[in-house]
């Protein structure tokens, strides 16, 4: 199993209500295969650096969980499929490392 972060744009006409248990819909990926989801964090409406289809603004989710790659790569392709999702972002954070210069 291995650490994984998150990042989802979702396309900012979605109903923020709807938000979490769509994103927790394509988490039971994660949970049915033996992995964990250990936290969901909606960030919220925020402006975008530049458009994405068409959009200035999306509803941003960062979720760390644990799974195994095979998983990792699912959920990724799971959620590239729909139409709600703009742009998905999966890093392993302990990939990330800062030098201290």
């Amino acid at each position: 199993m291995r650490a994984y972060e998150l990042m989802v744009l979702i396309d900012p006409e979605v109903d923020e209500r709807t938000v979490e248990p769509t994103i927790n819909k394509f988490l039971e990926v994660v949970t049915n295969e033996g992995g964990t989801v250990d936290n969901v964090d909606i960030w919220g409406r925020r402006r975008l650096a530049y458009e994405i289809q068409k959009k200035s603004e999306a509803i941003y989710v960062v979720v760390n969980f644990t799974a195994e790659p095979a998983t990792s790569a699912e959920l990724d392709r799971q959620l590239s499929l729909s139409e709600q999702i703009m742009r998905t972002k999966i890093i392993r954070p302990e990939d990330q490392k800062v030098s201290a210069e």
